[in-house]
């Protein structure tokens, strides 16, 4: 991905050491209105925190490396990106203005209004506070554990965090909070998937529009990112069988599927999951 050129956005903040104090202030803990973080790693189950239950305590964040300031410029350059395309798209294709979310960049642990947050939770946009949350060793991770190397990779992770943020703006994520409370946990689970199946199309409607900073190469390493992170595969990975009703994100070609779609399409009005009779 060419990002020379590409300016940091000022919507990071970097949390460096400390309990999760912010530069000039304190996140502090509102309590839990809903929390869409689910692992990227081994699909860990989070649902007690979108149930209202209690969030864990954070602990230290650690100091961020030299190696982690370069992680955060190129997320910062990322975070423009999405932040020059919703800000075209949303008037021209929802009929408003459009507010970016701040990305919050931090090492180890940290705190959110959703409740701590860690590099075991994965990046998670989080609704109360709107904010995306980034561990800086996800990167490695995603590579060296998930076999889903690539800049552009690295990049459709952090353009989906912020496709949630999109979701809130149109009031996706409260529709399916309340929805959630009222149904089984399997059937939760499906709405759930719905809507992480949206902000990959979501994020595919941003790459289509960076295309111009895209190189050889990057669309296959967005869809193979896609594939690494889907139920189905994180499971096998982790030596279970399949099992759908626990599904959180959807399949690897369902999740690789809607990118494509979004990216084929350049559409929002072609993301609406909700409304299609199969994923």
């Amino acid at each position: 991905m060419r990002l020379r050129g590409v300016k940091s956005s000022r919507n990071v903040q970097v949390r460096k050491g400390g309990s999760g104090m912010r530069r000039g202030g304190r996140i502090g803990l509102v309590g839990v209105l809903a929390i869409f973080a689910f692992s990227y790693f081994t699909g860990i189950d989070v649902t007690p925190l979108l149930n209202g239950g209690s969030a864990p305590v954070a602990q230290q964040s650690q100091p961020v490396s030299a190696q982690d300031d370069e992680a955060t410029q190129f997320a910062a350059k990322v975070l423009t990106t999405t932040e020059d395309v919703w800000g075209e798209l949303f008037p021209q294709q929802v009929g408003r203005p459009y507010t970016p979310p701040q990305l919050v960049v931090f090492s180890g642990v940290t705190q959110s209004a959703c409740g701590g947050a860690s590099g075991a939770t994965g990046p998670f946009y989080c609704p109360a506070d709107r904010k995306a949350y980034l561990d800086t060793q996800f990167f490695v991770q995603l590579d060296r554990q998930l076999g889903a190397g690539g800049d552009f990779a690295a990049a459709y992770v952090i353009a989906h965090e912020v496709a949630h943020h999109v979701q809130n703006q149109l009031g996706v994520l409260g529709q399916v909070d309340k929805l959630r409370r009222q149904v089984s946990s399997t059937e939760a689970n499906a709405l759930t998937v719905r809507l992480e199946l949206m902000a990959d199309c979501l994020s595919g409607v941003w790459a289509r529009n960076v295309s111009g900073l895209m190189e050889r190469g990057d669309l296959a390493e967005a869809l193979n990112a896609a594939r690494m992170i889907g139920d189905d595969h994180l499971q096998r990975q982790a030596g279970q069988v399949p099992r759908p009703h626990t599904f959180t994100h959807g399949t690897s070609e369902q999740r690789a599927s809607w990118f494509e779609r979004g990216f084929d399409t350049g559409l929002v009005a072609q993301c609406d999951t909700f409304s299609a009779d199969r994923l």
